[in-house]
């Protein structure tokens, strides 16, 4: 799976809608693109298995098991939006947690995570790339996507205290502790994303009646052996921006 190269030093409770057509492709190969429609909320706090009444607003939405993937673990994610925000909570069945990575920014793909993509925009060919894992490590970065051409830029002030671009986040797991190969029957994670770590996006912050295109993911690693999830379909790579599928903000 390509990956994007990580250079230089450095969302709303969602109820499956619609459908649209991919404008990307022939007529003869065009394919039906997922839609979400995105709740507002107020603010709330997280817990890592997404206990905030707030998400009793939104439906599960699932991850579809791409091909060739070895594990047949049920992937959900919810999201939800505020005025300050978007929220997203993912949740899925694992047997253990193939984290061993204690650093923010490092290749986490490499391991158990789950990933978010938001294209605000589609007159510009850039995106938000977020990933979190087990362990609560996340990794967010700007990806400028030029004709398939793609690299990792980091932001650089989100770790500071009270830095306005910094999320919050957090993990939990299910029939396990919650640490590095530690044997369980699910994780879940919760995170907030504000719109200040967006501000370089056009169509930031949303308003009612917002589209954003986008994209949700996971990876698992169980035995040596590789399982991947989407929510739109892509092939080999999980940056076919143009195969994304549609928020509907409410």
């Amino acid at each position: 799976m390509v990956r994007p190269i990580i250079a230089i030093a450095a969302v709303l409770a969602v109820v499956p809608a619609m459908v649209s057509w991919s404008q990307d492709k022939p007529a003869s190969e065009q394919v039906k693109l997922p839609e979400l429609t995105v709740k507002a909320c107020d603010d709330f706090q997280l817990t890592g298995s997404g206990q905030a009444t707030a998400w009793n607003k939104s439906d599960w939405v699932a991850l579809n098991k791409r091909p060739n993937s070895k594990h047949d673990y049920e992937t959900r994610f919810k999201m939800l939006y505020s005025k300050t925000g978007v929220y997203v909570l993912f949740d899925g069945a694992d047997a253990q947690l193939t984290s061993t990575k204690r650093e923010d920014f490092l290749d986490l793909w490499t391991e158990d995570v789950y990933e978010c993509f938001f294209w605000t925009d589609e007159r510009h060919p850039v995106y938000f790339e977020y990933e979190i894992s087990p362990l609560g490590y996340e990794l967010p970065i700007l990806i400028p996507n030029i004709d398939g051409r793609f690299l990792g830029w980091r932001p650089w002030s989100i770790g500071e205290p009270g830095a306005e671009r910094k999320t919050r986040k957090a993990t939990a797991a299910r029939g396990g502790d919650l640490k590095s190969l530690a044997k369980v029957s699910g994780w879940s994670a919760e995170v907030f994303i504000p719109y200040d770590m967006l501000k370089p996006l056009a169509n930031v912050p949303p308003k009612p009646g917002t589209i954003w295109r986008a994209n949700f993911y996971r990876m698992d690693y169980d035995g040596q052996q590789q399982g991947s999830w989407d929510w739109a379909r892509v092939g080999p790579s999980f940056h076919e921006y143009k195969s994304f599928g549609r928020l509907v903000f409410e």
